[in-house]
């Protein structure tokens, strides 16, 4: 009988160190990402077809934090759109050309290289383009998001 308190104690322990465990650890390398799966135009991209989309983590469709890998095909242009989350990007490779606006305005355009960040806060127009070389985006934000042209 002095032995229940015990092992009831340990079984709790146990349980409350499992809830602790880090969430689906990954680490990958640039080499690494698999875009031959790759979906395109997943849910937060801009639903052009040639766009291919990797989820990395979490679900865009859902309520809570995702991210997504984008690889956009050289010589696409992306009209203004929105978004109704709150979303970050970093530029892995290429040179995002990126600009706000509720209209797609070349001159409006901001060249960003490799290692870049920007926003792309909830309702605000924004529009992109490639120039010679592919481009891919690391995008995280709070879903669900959408894309309303």
């Amino acid at each position: 009988m002095r032995f229940w308190p015990l092992a009831f104690a340990l079984a709790a322990l146990a349980s409350t160190a499992e809830a602790q465990t880090p969430p689906s650890r990954q680490r990958l390398a640039p080499a690494e990402f698999d875009f031959s799966a790759a979906g395109s135009a997943g849910a937060g991209t801009s639903g052009i077809a040639a766009i291919q989309t990797i989820v990395l983590k979490g679900d865009p469709t859902k309520a809570g934090l995702y991210t997504i890998m984008l690889r956009i095909p050289a010589g696409t242009r992306i009209a203004a759109h929105t978004h109704p989350d709150d979303r970050i990007g970093t530029v892995i490779s290429g040179t995002w050309y990126f600009g706000y606006g509720p209209t797609f305005d070349a001159a409006a355009l901001r060249a960003l290289p490799p290692g870049s960040f920007y926003t792309e806060p909830p309702g605000d127009p924004h529009f992109a383009e490639t120039r010679q070389s592919a481009v891919v985006l690391q995008i995280t934000g709070f879903g669900p998001t959408g894309t309303t042209y």
